[in-house]
């Protein structure tokens, strides 16, 4: 269970890192939809993250 969280975490992180690199790669004409995708992309990013870390939580706790 422990191996498949940090899995799980390490996809993220890697998945948000690889995003931003991509992000700042774009050309500077297209800079003001590139800073509102990436906010949008940052934002779906946490809010995953949020509801995955309940569902986690809400696992463990069932189980046990």
């Amino acid at each position: 269970m422990k191996f498949a969280l940090v899995l799980v975490v390490i996809i993220g992180v890697v998945s948000l890192v690889s995003t931003i690199l991509v992000a700042n790669r774009v050309e500077a004409e297209y800079s003001k939809s590139v800073k509102r995708n990436l906010t949008n992309l940052t934002l779906m990013y946490v809010l995953l993250f949020l509801v995955l870390s309940v569902g986690i939580v809400w696992y463990i706790v069932g189980v046990r």
